[in-house]
């Protein structure tokens, strides 16, 4: 459990064939409902492979339970062994090779922080060529902040990327220089977004991502440079 509602899970093939994926992409989730109704689920991959598009053998992702939803039933009684049915990799929120902005600013809230995970070997090679990286994480609680740790000690490692935790409603027990207290916004407008030379990419609740989306267009920032993807949890 890396939260009170979110459980990180690791799955391989059960051909043992590896996994090929471009770190940003998801994988679909299939199942049924009780009335036996087809339906499917996408969870961002969270692996942290080479990030070149390499295979894999192990599949992570990270599942947030919602009380009453078909999937939590499904994935929230998973044991080890126990297999899924799954489709992918899907998906075109990843770094392109032909970007070549000075700055990276990537802001999440929840599980929308998996893809960013997965960044983490492309985002290591960006400060070669002398770009910036900022990722600002946006949490209700110290307790909701999934992978915290892993971004910490990877900003410790590469002084070109930064790591903001934002808590929205109760600050950390003790404070760390990188924590905000209010919402990604706070981070975001503190680092005075540049149209010429900035990126974005926004991923989690729709309302973080509308209202972040809202700061970089008054920024200046053109639509294309602003890349969007929204997590809804669903029954």
């Amino acid at each position: 459990m890396l939260a009170p509602s979110v459980r990180h899970l690791e799955f391989e093939r059960a051909d043992g064939a590896p996994f090929a994926f471009i770190p940003g992409q998801f994988l679909q989730i299939h199942f049924h409902y009780a009335d036996g109704k087809a339906t499917k689920r996408s969870y961002s991959v969270a692996t942290i492979g080479a990030g070149d598009g390499s295979p894999v053998q192990r599949i992570e992702i990270a599942v947030s339970y919602v009380d009453g939803g078909a999937a939590t039933a499904l994935l929230a009684n998973l044991k080890e062994g126990d297999a899924i049915d799954a489709s992918g990799p899907y998906g075109r929120f990843c770094l392109m090779d032909a970007d070549q902005n000075r700055r990276y600013l990537l802001v999440a809230t929840g599980t929308g922080v998996t893809p960013y995970r997965a960044m983490l070997p492309q985002l290591a090679k960006l400060g070669a060529r002398g770009a910036e990286v900022a990722l600002v994480y946006g949490a209700r609680t110290e307790a909701e902040l999934l992978y915290g740790e892993e971004f910490e000690r990877f900003a410790a490692q590469f002084p070109h990327f930064r790591f903001f935790a934002c808590f929205s409603r109760v600050p950390r027990a003790l404070p760390r220089a990188h924590d905000r207290n209010g919402r990604v916004q706070v981070a975001l407008e503190e680092l005075k977004p540049d149209a010429a030379h900035d990126i974005a990419y926004l991923c989690g609740n729709p309302d973080m991502v509308d209202q972040a989306f809202a700061v970089l267009k008054e920024a200046g920032l053109p639509v294309p440079h602003i890349r969007r993807e929204k997590y809804v949890s669903s029954r």
